[in-house]
């Protein structure tokens, strides 16, 4: 293939897994082979829909060296390593899809059974060992699991999957076909558990609520989603669920339009702006399997790295009650320090970011984090979160690094 052909459906191909929401922000990462000694791949912490043919890195199979200013992708290794070890590949995405990074924390190959599954991607995908981002041990784990497997995808531990084609679009077809055995796996765990069948993962969500929370739990008051974002010395407060929008002083709380409804958990949203220079956008997600994790009033730990970096080393649990708004509030924010996220007891999350790209941005990965602490409690296999020096490693490289880059 052409370079300039292989380089332009690479960022086509990256625009595809943000749109899909197989990725967030500037992870994952593509490439595309371009003959039997290079291949060419998406640059290192930039954003997928701003990529141009310069910015693509033409990398060596046999030792991934390259020319140029421009660094390629940190797991280049893996993607040189796919090409070496499968002569008909010449397409590979690295996704964080949701349900095959699920499934993945049991750290288990998976047997496929449909035929036509086992047409698209093999008899069973195996399982690679864990290694933090950009590592020789991530790189090393990914290379043996496809050695020893026919496979056209593997599980990755605590990190997502890698998606072998023969071109672009049947790589992709790879990785939508991956989700479907994945997602069926988890449900066939549930009924295995539970002993009733379920085509819907807030089953699980549901179910593991139950059995984690107290029995003299006592249910904390509905709080209405909005959105805010801070303009000036004001902040805008939306309803998540669509209706008037109300402006409000950010010194002394009060509405500029007093004709407007008061947001019950506008002292939240105060409390955060007054206390965090670095937010400017806050989305309070309320999903059904958000809720469900909030519910059980615990700290949930990352299960996933891109919940590590872009969340925080934890995602605490807090209580507000608009009744004693200025006083709960402090004490949310005070669980929200050096974290972008924080679970409100019965009332899913609060997501928080420097602009609504990266308050969206968390949300995702906020959500995801929740419907992986689920899957950890279901599946077999002991599912433990990743280590905590290594979200602290994460975090720190993520806030240091990468946050920079994907704001440019």
């Amino acid at each position: 293939m052409e370079i300039l052909e292989a380089k332009l459906a690479v960022i086509e191909a990256g625009k595809q897994l943000v749109k899909c929401g197989l990725i967030a922000r500037t992870w994952g990462n593509v490439s595309c082979r371009v003959s039997e000694t290079h291949f060419v791949i998406t640059p290192s912490g930039r954003e997928y829909n701003a990529l141009t043919p310069d910015d693509i890195v033409l990398v060596s199979i046999a030792d991934c060296t390259y020319d140029g200013d421009v660094k390629p992708s940190s797991e280049k290794g893996i993607h040189a390593a796919c090409y070496r070890l499968r002569p008909n590949c010449n397409f590979v995405i690295h996704t964080h899809q949701l349900y095959a990074s699920m499934a993945g924390l049991a750290g288990l190959d998976i047997r496929v059974k449909d035929e036509k599954s086992v047409a698209i991607l093999g008899s069973a995908i195996p399982s690679a060992a864990y290694g933090l981002p950009g590592t020789g041990k991530l790189k090393q784990g990914v290379t043996d699991a496809i050695a020893r497997s026919d496979a056209n995808a593997a599980l990755m531990l605590h990190h997502g999957a890698v998606c072998l084609g023969t071109d672009m679009d049947n790589a992709f077809c790879v990785a939508q076909e991956l989700e479907t055995v994945c997602k069926n796996e988890l449900l066939a765990r549930y009924e295995q558990v539970t002993g009733e069948a379920s085509d819907s993962f807030t089953s699980l969500s549901n179910y593991i609520a139950q059995t984690l929370k107290c029995e003299n739990d006592v249910k904390a008051q509905d709080i209405p989603a909005f959105m805010s974002e801070r303009e000036g010395d004001t902040m805008l407060m939306t309803p998540c669920a669509g209706g008037d929008s109300v402006r409000i002083r950010l010194c002394d709380g009060t509405p500029l339009d007093t004709s407007v409804t008061y947001p019950s958990s506008a002292e939240l949203h105060l409390a955060v702006y007054n206390k965090r220079d670095d937010i400017n956008c806050i989305i309070h997600n309320k999903q059904e399997d958000v809720v469900a994790v909030s519910s059980i009033g615990k700290t949930v730990r990352p299960f996933l790295d891109d919940f590590a970096q872009i969340v925080g080393v934890t995602a605490r649990n807090a209580v507000f009650d608009p009744n004693n708004g200025k006083k709960t509030a402090k004490k949310v924010v005070k669980k929200l320090k050096g974290r972008n996220a924080v679970l409100l007891k019965d009332n899913g999350a609060v997501c928080a970011g420097s602009d609504l790209s990266d308050a969206q941005a968390v949300e995702m990965v906020a959500e995801k984090g929740c419907q992986s602490f689920v899957a950890a409690n279901i599946l077999e296999n002991a599912v433990k979160p990743i280590k905590a020096y290594e979200c602290v490693l994460m975090r720190v490289v993520y806030k240091l690094k990468y946050s920079k880059q994907a704001s440019k």
